[in-house]
C-alpha cells in the first residue's frame, strides 16, 4: 500500500519519540485519524473532551517528562480551541508541536465551511516556527523543523497539513534545486558562558556578605549544584512558582516562594540582602525583588533573549544552569561569617510555625489552609503535583513542601484558570508509573475539570500507577476574583458575578466509576485524603472550605501575623475582624511597592 502523507506524518513523529499525541477528531484531520488506525494507534491518540484540554494536556506531558507535547485538532474551531493551552505553553516556556488541519486547497479562499486564516490566528503564538504544508515533498523538513524549534527555543510551533494533503502519496524531497531535505538527529547541547564573565560573576559573589539565590524553572536541571552554591555563599534560597520543585523545602536554608504568593522569609531575605543571584528565572515582580541600585547582582539564564531581564544585574551569564554553576563554584570563596544564613533558618522555622497556626484556625466550614496543610505530609516524595490559578495556589505555594522527587508545575505566566486536571492527566502520561495530585479551586473545576474526569476515566487503567487525585477547594466562590476586587476597588463580593453553584463534584465522580469523597467537616479532612491516596484509580476528593479565609500578605510584620494568629485563637476576634483584618492586608499586597525596611518589624 502506498504511504500517505498522513503515515508519513505519525512515522516521522516515532522516530522522533513521540509517545502520545492529544488530541480531538474531526473532518479536517481525518486523513491522520485514518493513518492512526493504520498505524495501531501508535503513537496513542489521547482523546480529550476539548481542544483546549488536548493543548494543555501535552503541556502537563511535557513539563513533567522533559519531553516534547504533541496535540492536534482540526480545522477552524478546533485550531481556535488550541490557543489558550498553547499561549501557556508559550509564556512558561514549554516545548509543544501542534498539528492541525485546514480546508482542502481547492477550497482556500471561497468562505468555505471552516476556513480560518491559521496563519493570522497562530502568527503569534507560534511565532517561533509555524509553516503549511502544500505538497509531500515539504515533509520531512517541515515537521523535524518545527520538533527542534520547539525543543529549541522551549516554544509552541505549528503544522498546519490542508485535509486534502494528508491524503497525498507520501514522496520525499529529491537531489534537486528547490527541494530542501532534512535529518533526523538531534545531539545534546549545553550553551556555556565565556570564562572572563565567570570571574566577573565570582568577584560579585564572593565580595557579598549577605548573599539571596533566586532560581526558577530554568535550574530544574541543577539541584545538586544549587544546593552547593548555597552551601558555599551561607545563602538562603528562594523559588519562583516555577521553580518550586528545584530544591528541597526539607533544606533549612530555603524560603520557599516569593511575590504575590511568596513567604515572609523569601520577603525579608530580598530586602535585607547585599547580593542577589538568580539562576534560570524571569519572575516578573520586582516589587518583590531588593531596591535598585542597593546590592550587586548577577544572573544565569539560557536564553539570551530572557538575559538581564526584571534587574539591573551587573553580570549577566547566558548558558545552561548546571553548566555555568559548575564553572562558577571553584572560583567561589566560603563564607566564614555563617550569621547571615542562620538568620534566614530561623526565620524559615518561625513562618512554618506561623503557617501551621494558621491552617488550624476555626472556619466556616473548613478552613483551605487546613486542606492543604493536612495533604502535606501524606505526599509521597514520588508524588507529582499540579495546582490550578486562584486562591488554590496560595495554599499551594504556602502549606506543600517539595521534598524527594516531587514534581509540582502550575500555569505559572499566563495564570489560567482550568489547567489544574489536564495537567494532571498530561503528567500521568508523562510519568504513569507516579501518583498525581491536582489541586483545583470549585471555579476552575466547573470550567474545564469536570469534563476532563471522563478523560481520567477513559483512562486510568493505561497508567501504572494507578494514583489520580483531585482535590476541590469547594467554597461556591470565585475567591480569587473577589479578594482582588476588595483589595482594588474596595468593594464587597459581587454575588452575580462570583457566586458558582454548589455542585456535587464527588457524586459526579462516582457516576463515572471513580471514587468521590465529600467532606463538610475539618475532622474528616485528612482521613479523606488517606482515602483518596490509597484508591485503586482515580478520585475526587471536595473540601467544603470558607470563602472568608484571606490569604496573608508576604509582606506582613511578624507581629500582624501572630497577631492575627494569637487574637483568633483567642476567640478575642469575629469573623468579620478576621476578613477585615485579612482585606486591610490584601489592598497593601495590591498597591505598588518595593520591599523596605521597618523599625518594627525587626
Amino acid at each position: 500500500m502506498t504511504e500517505k502523507v498522513a503515515d508519513y506524518v505519525l512515522a516521522r513523529l516515532r522516530e522522533w519519540g513521540v509517545e502520545q499525541v492529544f488530541g480531538y477528531p474531526g473532518d479536517g484531520i481525518n486523513g491522520l485519524l485514518a493513518a492512526w488506525g493504520r498505524a495501531d494507534n501508535e503513537p496513542r491518540f489521547v482523546q480529550s473532551r476539548h481542544e483546549e484540554m488536548s493543548a494543555f494536556e501535552a503541556v502537563g506531558y511535557a513539563k513533567f517528562s522533559g519531553r516534547l507535547g504533541v496535540c492536534t485538532a482540526t480545522s477552524g474551531p478546533g485550531a481556535i480551541h488550541l490557543l489558550n493551552g498553547l499561549y501557556d505553553a508559550k509564556l512558561d516556556h514549554v516545548p509543544v508541536v501542534a498539528l492541525v488541519g485546514q480546508t482542502h486547497r481547492s477550497a482556500m479562499g471561497g468562505s468555505y465551511q471552516q476556513e480560518v486564516d491559521l496563519h493570522s490566528l497562530f502568527k503569534d503564538v507560534a511565532s517561533d516556527f509555524l509553516e503549511t504544508v502544500t505538497v509531500p515533498e515539504q515533509l520531512p523538513n517541515v515537521l523535524d523543523r518545527a520538533i527542534r524549534t520547539a525543543y529549541a527555543r522551549r516554544a509552541p510551533t505549528a503544522v498546519i497539513i490542508p485535509a486534502d494533503v494528508q491524503e497525498l502519496d507520501y514522496s520525499p524531497p529529491t537531489h534537486e534545486f528547490k527541494m530542501v531535505p532534512s535529518s533526523l538527529d538531534r545531539s545534546g547541547w549545553s550553551a556555556v558562558p565565556s570564562a572572563g564573565a565567570v570571574e566577573r560573576a565570582a568577584d560579585v559573589l564572593n565580595a557579598g556578605e549577605k548573599v539571596a539565590v533566586l532560581v526558577g524553572q530554568g535550574a530544574a536541571g541543577a539541584r545538586a549544584e544549587v544546593e552547593r552554591i548555597a552551601e558555599l555563599l551561607g545563602a538562603g534560597v528562594a523559588k519562583a512558582l516555577l521553580g518550586l520543585d528545584v530544591l528541597s523545602d526539607e533544606l533549612p536554608f530555603v524560603t520557599g516562594s516569593v511575590g504575590l504568593l511568596g513567604t515572609r522569609p523569601s520577603y525579608d531575605m530580598m530586602r535585607d540582602c547585599d547580593t542577589l543571584l538568580t539562576i534560570g528565572s524571569s519572575f516578573p515582580y520586582t516589587q518583590f525583588l531588593p531596591e535598585f541600585g542597593k546590592v550587586r547582582a548577577v544572573q544565569i539564564d539560557l536564553d539570551p533573549h530572557m538575559i538581564g531581564m526584571r534587574y539591573p544585574y551587573e553580570v549577566n551569564l547566558v548558558g545552561d544552569a548546571r553548566e555555568t554553576l559548575l564553572r562558577l563554584m571553584p572560583l567561589l570563596r566560603p563564607k566564614e561569617d555563617r550569621a547571615w544564613q542562620e538568620g534566614i533558618v530561623a526565620q524559615v522555622r518561625r513562618w512554618h510555625e506561623v503557617m501551621r497556626r494558621r491552617a488550624e484556625l476555626t472556619a466556616d466550614p473548613i478552613n483551605p489552609e487546613y486542606v492543604a496543610h493536612c495533604l502535606d505530609p501524606l505526599l509521597p516524595g514520588d508524588a507529582i503535583l499540579t495546582c490550578d490559578s486562584g486562591s488554590v495556589a496560595n495554599w499551594y505555594a504556602r502549606h506543600l513542601r517539595m521534598r524527594g522527587q516531587m514534581r509540582g508545575s502550575l500555569s505559572g505566566t499566563l495564570a489560567t484558570m482550568g489547567s489544574g486536571v489536564p495537567y494532571a492527566i498530561g503528567a500521568k502520561f508523562a510519568q504513569p508509573n507516579r501518583p498525581v495530585v491536582a489541586l483545583v479551586g470549585d471555579g476552575a473545576m466547573q470550567m474545564n475539570g469536570m469534563s476532563e474526569l471522563i478523560t481520567a476515566a477513559k483512562y486510568r487503567h493505561a497508567w501504572d500507577d494507578p494514583r489520580l487525585v483531585i482535590g476541590v477547594w469547594n467554597n461556591h466562590d470565585l475567591n480569587q476574583v473577589t479578594w482582588e476586587m476588595r483589595a482594588m476597588s474596595g468593594a464587597p463580593q459581587f454575588l452575580p458575578s462570583q457566586q458558582i453553584p454548589d455542585v456535587q463534584y464527588a457524586r459526579f465522580a462516582e457516576s463515572l466509576g471513580l471514587t468521590g469523597i465529600r467532606v463538610e467537616k475539618p475532622e474528616y479532612v485528612e482521613q479523606a485524603w488517606r482515602d483518596a491516596l490509597n484508591a485503586d484509580g482515580p478520585a475526587v476528593v471536595e473540601f467544603l472550605t470558607d470563602p472568608d479565609v484571606p490569604p496573608i500578605p508576604p509582606h506582613a510584620t511578624w507581629e500582624q501575623m501572630e497577631a492575627t494568629v494569637e487574637s483568633i485563637v483567642k476567640g478575642d476576634s469575629d469573623r468579620t475582624g478576621m476578613v477585615r483584618q485579612g482585606l486591610k492586608a490584601k489592598v497593601q499586597e495590591m498597591l505598588p511597592h518595593r520591599p523596605h525596611r521597618k523599625k518594627s518589624e525587626g
